[in-house]
Parts: structure tokens; sequence; C-alpha cells
């Protein structure tokens, strides 16, 4: 979408101006319900660390896995800002609900994957290791995680474009059994499943939407780029750029990787099973198990596993800074905004560790992907959430920028087919939201599934209870239009040099990006 905080109708030219142009920030913050902490000084913030490479390649392979970070200035200011303190409240409370419940459903994952070459140990060893890991990158800070989300980013993005690759290979028949797949498993049991054993057109329907919430938490973290202005060097020429990465993400990673597995796998295979606890369950495992060939799987999996490190780390990264920003706009006590002298919001990150020690509900032997499935539909409800969130934010921006005569022209990026995609987006979360749970309610007579409708619907529950209160205690009024403020929270001050791009293929990466 646009960058809401690019627009600036005026610079100002000299000190006073620039006292002038704060102070009417100030004013104006206080107006929309934020609330000014003492002892919070402009050097005790948060840490432009970010760099354009940790940027770019955050963007391209920061959720492979899962996405990245929020931080004081992201949509939840912006909902403060264009539509009502309350609805900032709800929706950070619910964002940092979605990030810190994500990390244990990584760990859980981690202790998955780990146990494809050694089951006869308690998961929560692995769990252990992978929080210790977690930890340790996001004491070092935004710089050290920068730096080591950069690396994973690089092992992410080889690791899927190999298997894309190798997919193709195997379906060819350039395997050791040189058995040519081609769309076998298209024909049968065929792209579209019954569901539950309901048959015809209805259970096949049911089987695709059935999905549509699982799908969602892969998709997690997509809104990143938009929302990493707060700790990025340079953003307004870094994240433009960024942001045009993210079709190349969708399409390749996403989409043609799920075209391969469709060819790789049966859907019908018992292998797939998640809830036995074990990486064999990946589907390229059980195709290059299938091929024959020998070593591969496990090479496959430890790549695997340094994605769930890698989400593990950005998770803890995100909750801690969506705590924080709650700490900083009045929404959570002001202990959460302590920071290190380096910039580091350790009370903040200490919760969230605390809240990721859930992960260890999955130390039975063979519950580990049973925990990950529940945290995953936690997760995905609350993410569908805060997409639809993010919609109606905007819709009131587009529509505010509209009433004040300002031209998205003089952004830096303007997000094409608006408003009307975003309307389509927000109707597609609420009516996703809205059904999601639906298979609990098809054997309600029978056995009803308590886990999936709690994990499910308990999100979408405490909506109300947490908006209404607000409002009503606080007396929140919705902001007019021509109220809204597209000033405050703008840099005015000069962007750092660019960093310049070494080599053939760093020049040729800018040249797409651009």
């Amino acid at each position: 979408m646009d960058e809401p905080f690019s627009y600036r109708p005026t610079l100002p030219t000299s000190t006073s101006d620039l006292e002038k142009s704060a102070s009417r920030g100030e004013g104006n913050a206080k107006e929309n319900g934020n609330l000014d902490l003492p002892g919070l000084s402009e050097d005790a913030g948060l840490e432009r660390q970010l760099k354009s490479r940790h940027i770019q390649m955050i963007s391209l392979g920061g959720v492979i896995g899962t996405g990245l970070f929020l931080v004081s200035g992201g949509f939840i200011t912006l909902g403060q800002r264009f539509v009502d303190p309350a609805f900032s409240f709800l929706q950070g409370w619910l964002y940092w609900y979605n990030w810190v419940v994500t990390l244990p459903a990584e760990l859980s994952a981690a202790a998955v994957l780990i146990g494809y070459w050694n089951d006869t140990v308690n998961p929560a060893v692995w769990i252990t290791v992978c929080l210790v890991v977690a930890v340790g990158i996001n004491l070092g800070g935004a710089r050290a995680y920068g730096e080591m989300e950069f690396w994973f980013a690089i092992i992410k993005i080889l690791t899927i474009v190999g298997l894309i690759v190798l997919g193709i290979v195997l379906t060819a028949g350039g395997g050791p059994d040189h058995k040519a797949i081609g769309f076998r498993y298209w024909h049968n049991p065929g792209p579209f499943v019954q569901y539950m054993g309901i048959a015809g057109s209805k259970g096949r329907f049911l089987g695709f939407w059935a999905v549509l919430v699982q799908a969602s938490y892969s998709y997690l973290g997509t809104e990143i780029v938009a929302i990493a202005a707060g700790e990025a060097a340079n953003p307004k020429k870094t994240l433009p750029r960024a942001i045009k990465t993210v079709y190349i993400r969708i399409l390749m990673f996403y989409i043609v990787g799920t075209f391969v597995i469709g060819l790789l796998v049966s859907s019908a295979d018992p292998r797939l099973d998640l809830s036995t606890g074990t990486a064999i369950s990946s589907p390229f495992v059980i195709a290059i198990n299938n091929a024959g060939i020998k070593g591969l799987p496990g090479l496959v999996n430890a790549c695997l596993l340094t994605a769930a490190w890698s989400a593990a780390s950005s998770d803890l990264y995100t909750a801690s800074r969506a705590l924080y920003g709650l700490s900083v706009n009045g929404n959570a006590p002001r202990v959460f905004a302590k920071l290190t002298p380096y910039g580091l919001p350790w009370v903040s990150l200490l919760v969230c560790v605390l809240v990721g020690l859930l992960s260890y509900m999955s130390a039975g032997a063979h519950t580990a992907g049973q925990v990950f499935n529940y945290f995953a539909d936690m997760t995905s409800v609350c993410g569908l959430i805060g997409w639809a969130g993010i919609c109606y934010t905007y819709i009131r921006w587009y529509n505010g920028m509209k009433a004040q005569g300002i031209d998205r022209d003089a952004l830096p990026y303007r997000a094409p087919l608006q408003p009307y995609l975003t309307w389509y987006s927000m109707i597609a979360c609420c009516v996703i939201l809205f059904f999601s749970g639906f298979q609990v309610f098809i054997n309600i007579d029978g056995d009803f599934d308590q886990g999936t409708f709690w994990t499910t619907y308990i999100p979408i529950i405490i909506c109300p209870f947490l908006y209404f209160p607000y409002k009503w205690y606080y007396r929140c009024t919705t902001v007019s239009y021509d109220q809204m403020d597209f000033v405050s929270g703008s840099r005015v001050e000069e962007e750092e040099e660019e960093e310049l791009p070494h080599g053939f293929w760093a020049r040729l990466w800018k040249k797409i990006t651009l």
C-alpha cells in the first residue's frame, strides 16, 4: 500500500521552523490519544540499524517460515491516528498476541524437524536449544538481528529455489528411480479431494476452504516492509524498492512452490499428517524419499531447521517491538518501554520469552505436530484480523488524504488499483474469519473438537471485549477526515547515503528492484 508517513507538504527550512513543526506534531499526537512517557527521549528510542541489504533480503526471504516486525510508527500507531485510540489498542494487543503465539509454534516446528534425525530425545531438549538461539540473536539488538536474518534469508532462498528445481527434475523422471510423475496426482486422487468424506462438489469446495486459514499462516508477515521504517536507516529510498520484491516472493516461493508440491506428492499420502510429530510430514522430504535419493532428506531438513531458527528469532523480535510500541503509545504499562543503552527493549523481550515457554506443551513424544497446528490456527486468525484492520486503516487514510486535498502523487510509493483492492482484501479476510472453524460444526452431534474451536475463534471473541470497554472508559471518538494528521512522524532530516551495490549481480539486483 501507499506509505502514509512519507508525505511532506512543507519542510522546515530553519531551526525555528523545525521547532514549530515539532510543536505542531506533538499537539496533534496528544489530540489523537498518544501519551508522552517521562524518561523517554528521542535519543532513547529504537535505533535505525537495519541497512538497505538487510531490508532487501528480509523483504524477499524473511517470511519464508514466518514474518518480521512491528515498531512504534507502524500500523498500530496509524490506527490511533486515522481511526481512534480504541482501535489502535485492539490492533496492538492482537498483533502482539499474534506474534508471541507464533514463537512457540515455530519452536514446536523446530522440534518436529530435529525429530527426523533423533526421535528418542524428548522435544523439550530441542525446544530449549532453539529458544536459546533465538534469544541470543535478539540480545544483539537490531543490527545483530538484521545481519543474522540476512544470512538466514539467503539460506532459505537457496533452499526453496533448489527444492523447486529438484521437484521439476523428479516430476520429469530425473530421479534415481527414473519414474516420471507428471500430473498423475492431478488425476488420482485429483487436485480437489473430498473433505471429511462429503461427496460431490460440496465436499471438494469444503476441502479447498479448509486450507485457507492454514495457507494464511504461510503468508503472515508480508506486511513487514510497510512497517519496517521504524528501524530502517534509509526508509524513503529502501522501502519502496523492497516493496516491489514482494511479488517475487509470492510468485516464486509460494505459488510455484505449492504447484510443484502438488505434482510431487499425493494429497492422500498418510505421511503428510503432521500429528505424527515427525519431519517426514514435509512433502519435499516425502518426494525425495520416494525417489530413493539417499542423504538429501537430511540436508533439506537441516536447511529447514535454519528457517525455523530464523522464524523463531523473527517472532521474538516482532513481539518484543509490538509490546514496546504499545507501551510507548500508552496502551501497555510503561515498564515495557524500558530500553538498554543500545536501544534494546529488554523488558518486552523478557516477557515474550516467558510466553515462548508455552512451546513446552509439545514436550510429549508425539504431540509436537498437533501443538504446532493449534498455535498455527491462533496465529492465522489473529493475522487475518490484523490484515482486516490494516485495510480499514488504509481506507480511512485514503479518504482522509482525499478530503484534505492531498495528492497521492506526492508519495514515494503508490499502490495500484486503490482503494478497490483494499476493499476486496478486507471483505475476503472477514469472510474467511467467519467461516474459519466450520469443520467443528459438521459433526457437532458427534466428536466436537474443542481444541480447534477455541484456538480458531477465541481471538475473534476477545475483540469486542478489548475494543468497547476501552472506547467507553476513555470516551474515544473516531478521528474525522479533516482532523487527520499526515505530518507527525515524518522524517525531516536528510536521508543517509545509500549503500552502493558492488559487483555485477548486486547491480543487476538493484535494477530489478528499482
